[in-house]
C-alpha cells in the first residue's frame, strides 16, 4: 500500500490524467466517486470536469442523489432507518437503465441525467443526452460500490469515523450507522481502484494498493 499526501489541485489533475488514459482508445468511460456526503464526492466529480475537457473528453456528471426511490419505497420504515438507507434508497435498476448500460462498449450513449426528485416525489421528466465515444461519466454518491455496477474506475473517499461523525451535519447525524455497516461487510477501499483519505480536505491522502 501506497499513501501519497496530495493538494486537492493536483489530486483532480492526477485523477483526470488517469481518467483520460482510460478513455483514450475511444470507449465511453464510467467513474465512480464514491463517499458520504461529508467526504464530498460530487466536489471532486465537480473538480475533474474542467481537467477532463481540457484533455479532449467530454464529460457527463450524473448524481446518485438524482436516482432515489420513491418514498414509498424509501420511508417505508420511517425517515431515519440506516438500514434502508444503506439498502434501498438508491434505484440500482433505473441507474443501470437510464446510465449504466447504455454506456457499455456498443451502447447507444444516450444517459437519463436525472431520475427521480426527491423533494417532489416525482420523474424529473428530463431529456436525454447523448455521450460521445471517447467520453467520461462522473457519478458520485454514497455506498456505490458492492452493488456489482459496472465502472472503468471508482475512487473512494474514505473518512475515519471520527471524521465522519465529526463533519456530518446533525440532521444527517442517523446515517452513520449505515456508513459502519457500508466499511464493516463492503470494505469500500478494498474493492475501489483508488482511495483517497479525506479525514482534513485541505490536505488529501491517494492511497493505492
Amino acid at each position: 500500500m501506497r499513501v501519497h499526501p496530495i493538494s486537492p489541485e493536483r489530486l483532480a489533475e492526477l485523477l483526470a490524467d488517469r481518467i483520460a488514459d482510460l478513455s483514450a482508445d475511444g470507449r465511453r468511460t464510467r467513474v465512480a466517486l464514491d463517499g458520504a456526503p461529508a467526504a464530498g464526492p460530487g466536489a471532486l466529480a465537480d473538480a475533474l470536469v474542467e481537467p477532463l475537457r481540457l484533455r479532449g473528453r467530454p464529460v457527463l456528471r450524473v448524481s446518485a442523489a438524482d436516482f432515489l426511490r420513491p418514498a414509498s419505497v424509501r420511508l417505508e420504515y420511517g425517515h431515519q432507518d440506516a438500514d434502508a438507507y444503506h439498502d434501498s434508497w438508491l434505484d440500482d435498476g433505473a441507474l443501470l437503465r437510464e446510465v449504466l448500460d447504455p454506456l457499455e462498449p456498443g451502447g447507444t450513449g444516450r444517459v437519463l441525467p436525472t431520475f427521480w426528485d426527491p423533494a417532489t416525489d416525482r420523474a424529473t421528466r428530463a431529456g436525454y443526452l447523448e455521450l460521445p465515444p471517447g467520453g467520461v461519466l462522473l457519478l458520485d454518491g454514497p455506498l456505490l460500490l458492492g452493488r456489482r455496477l459496472p465502472f472503468e474506475l471508482t475512487v473512494h473517499l474514505a473518512l475515519s469515523p471520527a471524521a465522519l461523525a465529526r463533519r456530518t451535519a446533525a440532521e444527517e447525524r442517523w446515517t452513520l450507522p449505515a456508513f459502519a455497516r457500508y466499511q464493516a461487510e463492503t470494505d469500500p477501499s478494498a474493492l475501489a481502484d483508488l482511495t483517497v483519505r479525506c479525514d482534513d480536505p485541505r490536505h488529501p491522502a491517494l492511497i493505492e494498493p
